[in-house]
């Protein structure tokens, strides 16, 4: 008999985008001395890598990844119409809205 504890295929595109939202924090923090950004982008990265887990263990489970994304969804949504600068908020929101819809399209899955 096999181990249920067997992990799924590792949901590379979600731990991929928790880097980018970690690395985001640092930069602001190194770039600008933006020490809220370097706490927010390594708490959401941390967040997000723990819901890249779960999917990653099963696919279905995306609540974490889904809630995640959507709160930067709509933070980092609200800075890039507030400032016009793609990067770095436009480039988050962006990210994160395709996250959210792939993580609601595995939602509905099954």
């Amino acid at each position: 008999m096999q181990s249920s504890g067997k992990m799924a295929s590792p949901d590379y595109i979600s731990y991929g985008f928790s880097v980018i939202v970690a690395l985001g924090g640092v930069v602001g923090y190194v770039k600008a001395g933006n020490v809220p950004s370097l706490a927010a982008g390594l708490a959401f990265g941390g967040i997000s890598a723990l819901g890249a887990y779960q999917t990653s263990s099963n696919p279905r489970n995306v609540w974490v990844m889904l809630v995640t994304s959507l709160v930067l969804s709509g933070v980092m949504g609200s800075r890039f119409a507030r400032s016009g600068k793609f990067m770095p908020a436009g480039l988050v929101a962006t990210l994160s809205v395709a996250q959210a819809v792939r993580m609601s399209y595995r939602l509905m899955q099954n």
